[in-house]
């Protein structure tokens, strides 16, 4: 594989939910291994995510996963909390990338890493950058996957259903339990919530 082929697929999940972190993926996809049928995570069925994520593990040159915590994103706010999950994932890369693509308007912080000068940011890239729609299934699945294993130790909220997203029945339990150790107390329903 050449160097010019190895460009990083970066998307997050999770910017939107009550509870839990925001999770970051980056990929870098092998042109000479194609995954079939990549779109945005959230396009796709939940098994067609789950099979996609495994061929995207087995088949792409380097991925990773990372995320910031809730204490993290109350501290920073969503955006920088996001922007620093997509940092993380980048770092955690086996293999430097010579670029980088970026789902939506805003790049994390890249200068130091020496690829400012080649990361794009790029609104609704999940559908159109298949790098991108890669780490869109695998910050998905991999979120998915920890709001189930965070659902057994704080049962008391769903978060195996909705993943902590601001359904009626997850705000219906912030009210009568008060919020657990991973909601998010920047987010107005956890805030009105604390006793």
């Amino acid at each position: 594989m050449t160097l010019a082929a190895r460009i990083a697929g970066v998307d997050e999940a999770g910017r939107g939910p009550l509870a839990g972190p925001v999770v970051a993926s980056a990929v870098i996809l092998d042109p000479r291994r194609p995954v079939q049928g990549l779109a945005d995570s959230k396009l796709l069925t939940p098994r067609a995510r789950e099979r996609l994520a495994g061929l995207i593990r087995e088949c792409a040159v380097a991925w990773s996963v990372a995320w910031a915590d809730p204490c993290e994103i109350d501290r920073l706010n969503i955006l920088e909390a996001t922007l620093l999950a997509m940092r993380r994932a980048l770092l955690r890369l086996p293999v430097q990338p010579t670029s980088v693509l970026v789902d939506g308007n805003r790049l994390p912080r890249l200068a130091d890493l020496g690829l400012d000068r080649f990361a794009r940011a790029i609104v609704r890239g999940d559908q159109s950058e298949p790098a991108i729609s890669a780490a869109s299934i695998l910050a998905k699945t991999s979120r998915d996957a920890l709001m189930c294993r965070l659902h057994e130790r704080y049962p008391g909220f769903g978060l195996d259903g909705h993943k902590g997203y601001p359904t009626a029945p997850h705000v219906a339990a912030l009210r009568s339990q008060g919020p657990s150790p991973i909601h998010r107390l920047s987010f107005a329903p956890c805030r009105g919530a604390l006793p």
